[in-house]
């Protein structure tokens, strides 16, 4: 996680109600907690931006470590950085979120084959939001 995207989070923290949060990135860490009365959440129709994935979907899922514009590629002429079915070794970019105007890479946690990619291409990820469904390898 670079200092810019701890920056990020913090200040996304700092604005919102939610009391704890723990972010996982490859090896990285990185868990808030505050104290004291909280803040009343979002109305309901913003609920199913951060919903979980569909119980159909069995198995872990590569998650959006910050809220931003998903891309598939690299660039609107190229192939998808993967697709389903695809075996990735840990470390490697399966996708990209703009946020800012700044690129992140998002990576593969572990060894594994991207078993379904669960969003569309352009579409707005809230943090947290399920961008692949994996399984070990």
């Amino acid at each position: 996680m670079t200092n810019s995207e701890i920056f990020e989070l913090l200040d996304r923290f700092e604005c919102s109600s939610v009391m704890t949060m723990k972010v996982c990135v490859g090896g990285d860490t990185l868990e808030l907690s505050r104290t004291g009365v909280a803040i009343p959440s979002a109305p309901a129709a913003a609920a199913p931006a951060n919903a979980p994935a569909p119980a159909t979907e069995e198995g872990p899922v590569i998650c959006a470590p910050l809220v931003g514009t998903f891309y598939a590629a690299a660039a609107p002429d190229q192939p998808p950085l993967v697709k389903s079915g695809d075996r990735v070794s840990k470390g490697r970019t399966v996708c990209l979120i703009e946020a800012m105007k700044m690129m992140s890479e998002v990576t593969a946690p572990c060894d594994c084959v991207i078993e379904e990619v669960l969003a569309k291409n352009g579409e707005l990820l809230a943090f947290g939001a399920p961008i692949f469904r994996y399984r070990e390898a």
